[in-house]
């Protein structure tokens, strides 16, 4: 039997994922090899009282199992550079959709090669989604698809689950239901949003993605030349256009401008004016 300190805060997992702040609790428990720590708790908290079956989340984890909420949280947070309800939206949602398409340690060997993270907006929770699985664009693992959604999509190559999770809007809306005790709207919020359910915080929905193969980790299988400017393009980037294979730049323009451009422009505008 455990026994838990008066105030101690402690998150445990039970059917979906809800966070409080304990009383007192006692814990009777049990193992079976492979098979998640199985408890009969019988818990006093502000926000739960019950005496249920739980899924128990250790804050000492295994080394090869996902670390548990708290400590990504507190890493993203640091690689990020502050905390914020989008890295908690960005944890829950990494952790989700790992457990989902059945990866317990995404930024592990083998695990790393396994996984594929597609996310739909350049937020905070994107990086937060980055941290959780390991995924990088450096690794071709991390694809940013700009939808502008709060969304991402999460890929096992090995199995080839997919699930695409989506961080409803109503979550904001339900934020002083879960954390009535917070006046401050963004501490209310993050509060908030440890606190939820999954399925109020999220609506999550299993997908097929077929990845290319030119969209796969590892080294590039295809390149090409541009026909206009001779630059080399991977990956299959490039764009016909005219008959004529090009990068994208030369097809579609560019994102900036060079600076001796806009030297001949400002040049060129000198001589009109003077010659007024």
């Amino acid at each position: 039997m455990i026994f838990f300190k008066q105030g101690m805060k402690f998150y445990i997992t039970f059917r979906q994922k809800y966070a409080m702040q304990i009383h007192h609790a006692s814990i009777t428990w049990s193992m079976s090899p492979g098979r998640p720590l199985r408890l009969m708790a019988s818990i006093t908290g502000d926000y739960f009282l019950n005496l249920c079956y739980v899924k128990f989340n250790i804050s000492k984890q295994d080394k090869d199992t996902m670390e548990d909420f708290e400590t990504l949280l507190e890493g993203s947070a640091r690689a990020h550079g502050h905390l914020c309800a989008g890295q908690v939206v960005g944890i829950r949602m990494a952790m989700l959709g790992c457990e989902l398409i059945g990866l317990d340690e995404p930024r592990r060997m083998p695990q790393i090669k396994n996984i594929i993270v597609y996310i739909e907006i350049d937020r905070c929770a994107a990086d937060a989604i980055a941290y959780a699985t390991g995924a990088k664009l450096g690794r071709r693992s991390l694809k940013f698809v700009d939808n502008g959604i709060m969304a991402a999509t999460f890929v096992n190559l090995q199995n080839g689950k997919a699930v695409r999770i989506v961080s409803t809007e109503e979550a904001r809306d339900l934020a002083a239901r879960y954390a009535p005790e917070i006046m401050d709207k963004k501490q209310q919020q993050l509060e908030a949003y440890r606190r939820m359910p999954d399925d109020v915080l999220f609506q999550v929905q299993p997908v097929v993605v077929d990845v290319p193969v030119h969209d796969m980790p590892g080294p590039s299988r295809f390149k090409t030349r541009c026909q206009d400017c001779g630059q080399v393009v991977r990956d299959k980037k490039e764009v016909l256009k005219g008959g004529k294979v090009l990068c994208k730049p030369c097809a579609y323009g560019t994102y900036y401008r060079p600076v001796e451009n806009e030297r001949r422009k400002e040049i060129s505008n000198h001589v009109q004016r003077q010659q007024l």
